[in-house]
């Protein structure tokens, strides 16, 4: 089988690229255990420096699995419950490593993709990536991202984007802060290591504080993500059962637009 996810060290830099191209770098039960050990192992290791994020292929990550949904579609509250807060300790794991991270976004991500985007300290991505949190078409909400995706983009912008499902393009993405750089696919190599020959600068147990005290003066604190997750792993359970949430889960995966649309 196919590992998930593809690892490197160069030079202090552990480079992680999510390694499902044939489905866009979609989550699954697999790749969401096999990305939360390597940036735990990331996390502990004293010869990394930095951690960069990436996507094999044509996107960053597409989101949900197809077959790992349908599988949710049929699955009890409890075992939704559970699956949400896997992803949850995923996306915390990200949140809170203890080295600087970024996302070299090399191309699309939507749902869980953007989760991962928002988690990481630094965001560069190429000017023909597309973004979206399209969970409302489906019936239900970006619940355990929406923690990371409100602190990168601000409520007033998440406001927007939970709500319409809309996607947007990478200039937006620049404007509303999921990304710090937007340059053209020829240079993100060129800008990535740019910005990691800056972090080698710096001292490494400056920059773990730095990153605690950033987080720490928003009111970000672990404990009340982890208390946070619990909330929201069991609001997504809650929905994917309901009525509405299956309809939505079903006709996605049969690909017809959902009861609730209006025809034209």
């Amino acid at each position: 089988m196919t590992a998930s996810i593809q690892i490197a060290d160069q030079a202090g830099v552990r480079r992680i690229t999510l390694n499902r191209p044939q489905v866009h770098n979609a989550f699954d039960d697999g790749l969401i255990a096999e990305l939360a050990a390597a940036l735990a192992s990331a996390g502990e290791d004293p010869a990394v420096r930095a951690v960069v994020l990436s996507g094999a292929g044509a996107s960053f990550s597409a989101g949900a699995d197809l077959n790992w949904m349908r599988g949710m579609a049929s699955a009890s509250e409890a075992q939704n419950r559970d699956d949400s807060l896997r992803l949850a300790r995923l996306m915390r794991t990200l949140q809170y490593l203890p080295k600087p991270t970024i996302a070299r976004v090399n191309g699309a991500a939507y749902g869980g993709g953007v989760g991962l985007v928002a988690c990481c300290d630094i965001a560069i991505g190429v000017d023909g990536a597309r973004f979206g949190l399209t969970e409302v078409k489906l019936g239900l909400v970006p619940a355990v991202i929406s923690p990371y995706v409100i602190q990168a983009i601000g409520l007033r912008h998440a406001r927007r984007w939970f709500l319409t499902g809309e996607l947007f393009d990478a200039a937006t993405a620049l404007q509303i802060g999921l990304l710090h750089q937007c340059v053209p696919a020829e240079k993100l190599d060129e800008t990535v290591d740019a910005t990691l020959a800056s972090l080698s600068k710096a001292g490494a147990l400056a920059q773990a504080e730095a990153k605690q005290l950033a987080l720490r003066v928003a009111g970000a604190s672990e404990l009340e993500a982890e208390r946070l997750d619990q909330q929201n792993a069991a609001l997504i359970a809650r929905l994917r059962v309901s009525p509405e949430g299956q309809e939505g889960l079903t006709a996605f995966l049969g690909k017809r637009p959902p009861a609730w649309c209006t025809k034209d």
